[in-house]
């Protein structure tokens, strides 16, 4: 491949619009992927904040109100267990106080049941401390002596309860040094629930006495943790992998789009500099004809002095003409059918096509024919790539060297080709890399840069690639990977050369 100074051809208007427009423009890839993390992120926060405060208040309410039918149950139990008149309650034997105020009961069996009730309450699992309040917010038992006799006339939480009639519970992490009735036994490990239980006179109107237990329920916040965690860790896979389903979706689709853009500006590149090949064809063709025949008649005349400068002219006059041909093969409209054309049989007649400029710029090439399977071309754009192929490894070898044609199976259903040069090899830089096989960028000095698009397009066509690699000072090396053809899929086989 040619290795000298880089031409600055002027980039065609899409590839000026390709650097300037679609470089600048929305990065979907990169926007979905912040704005879908935060958003995904916020939403699984709060459904999981949602869900665990939904456990820990169903869980505390359900907890309530089992202890406060198993607290009312016992109660229940303990009149009937008593012989009492079944229209008393449990609450109307509570307060001390009124051991006189029901003479329908004997004092010695409301004594026995109250007894009987408060040891129940006292043993209950998990309990930090149980008071019973009277109809006047006075403590009239506890399981902390110190709170009897006690009274609390502005606790709202207390009143609220007298008047709510129904079970009524609330969570603390912490002992509330405002609250002075959490006098607990014993500081509370992690959390602990307040309940407040209603018992009620004999018509069930009025709430007499109120009983609030402390307890620290085990099994409750184990429960209640192994929620949480279950909760967080299925809040944190399904937003996962929600994210990482609609990431993929979306890089499908922006990788999708990047290629339909290039697509877009190659193809629009090729329609108007179709119609500009066509006429750079038509005005050239017969100006150069002209020049190259009154050439070569002058020379025949010409003095030993001008025979030279003749020569350079008809040169010249072929290089012009070579791209003038070149032009007209990248823009002309490639057909899809394909065919099974034989590799080896094509390289060996582009080689023979060559074998003169190879002598004279005494290059060394290296090639074995053997035997391999046909490959999915066409013989013509077969021939091309590798006419520009060999033109470019031979001129980037003026002074000669060394011309290597290897191929071999890389993978099954696969055919490689590599071609390597020992000239001066490419700039290193990664602009050249990633340039070179755009149409109309070169690095040899006179060069079109339509060689390796040309290329590049025919490969692709045919469902190949191509690959370039180069060092400065070492040479070139391209690989062109060849799709192999299968028994009676192309139809009859063709070979290069054979048209």
């Amino acid at each position: 491949m040619q290795l000298s100074e880089q031409q600055k051809v002027p980039a065609p208007p899409m590839a000026a619009a390709e650097r300037k427009g679609w470089g600048g423009q929305f990065n979907l890839l990169r926007w979905f992927s912040l704005a879908s993390f935060f958003i995904i992120a916020a939403v699984a926060l709060g459904l999981g904040y949602v869900s665990t405060r939904f456990v820990v208040t169903e869980s505390i309410e359900r907890d309530a109100l089992l202890t406060a039918q198993f607290i009312q149950a016992i109660g229940d139990a303990e009149i009937r267990h008593a012989s009492i008149n079944p229209n008393r309650t449990m609450g109307e034997m509570l307060d001390p106080r009124h051991d006189n105020a029901y003479p329908d009961v004997d004092p010695g069996a409301r004594a026995a049941a109250r007894i009987e009730f408060l040891d129940h309450v006292e043993h209950l699992p998990d309990i930090l401390l149980a008071t019973v309040f009277a109809l006047d917010r006075s403590v009239i038992w506890s399981t902390n002596p110190a709170m009897i006799g006690m009274r609390f006339e502005d606790d709202e939480e207390l009143d609220e309860s007298f008047e709510m009639k129904v079970p009524v519970s609330s969570s603390y992490h912490k002992i509330d040094d405002e609250r002075p009735e959490q006098m607990l036994l014993r500081e509370p490990q992690l959390l602990f629930i307040e309940n407040y239980i209603p018992m009620f006179n004999a018509d069930k109107s009025k709430v007499i006495a109120m009983v609030e237990i402390y307890k620290e329920p085990a099994d409750l916040v184990e429960r209640i943790e192994r929620g949480f965690k279950s909760i967080w860790i299925a809040t944190l896979l399904g937003g996962a992998a929600i994210y990482l389903a609609l990431f993929w979706i979306v890089r499908r689709a922006a990788t999708l789009l990047q290629s339909q853009q290039k697509q877009l500006i190659s193809n629009e590149t090729f329609v108007a500099l179709g119609e500009m090949s066509s006429a750079v064809a038509h005005s050239l063709r017969n100006p150069l004809a002209t020049i190259r025949s009154s050439a070569e008649l002058a020379q025949e005349v010409a003095s030993q002095g001008a025979q030279k400068n003749i020569g350079d002219i008809i040169n010249q006059v072929d290089r012009m003409s070579r791209w003038v041909r070149e032009l007209l093969v990248s823009l002309r409209p490639m057909s899809d059918d394909s065919e099974s054309v034989d590799l080896v049989l094509a390289i060996d007649d582009a080689l023979s096509a060559f074998d003169p400029l190879i002598r004279r710029s005494n290059v060394e090439v290296r090639f074995t024919p053997q035997s391999f399977p046909p490959v999915v071309s066409q013989p013509v754009l077969l021939t091309q790539i590798l006419n520009s192929l060999f033109a470019n490894a031979l001129e980037a070898m003026p002074k000669g060297g060394v011309l290597s044609v290897d191929i071999e199976s890389t993978q099954p259903g696969q055919l490689c080709m590599t071609l390597t040069d020992t000239g001066k090899g490419m700039n290193k830089q990664q602009q050249q890399m990633e340039m070179v096989f755009k149409p109309f960028f070169t690095t040899k000095q006179g060069g079109l840069g339509v060689g390796l698009a040309l290329v590049k397009r025919i490969m692709e066509r045919f469902q190949g690639s191509v690959e370039l690699t180069s060092q400065e000072q070492e040479g070139t090396r391209v690989c062109l990977n060849f799709k192999v053809a299968t028994g009676g899929e192309y139809g009859a086989q063709h070979t290069a050369g054979r048209g």
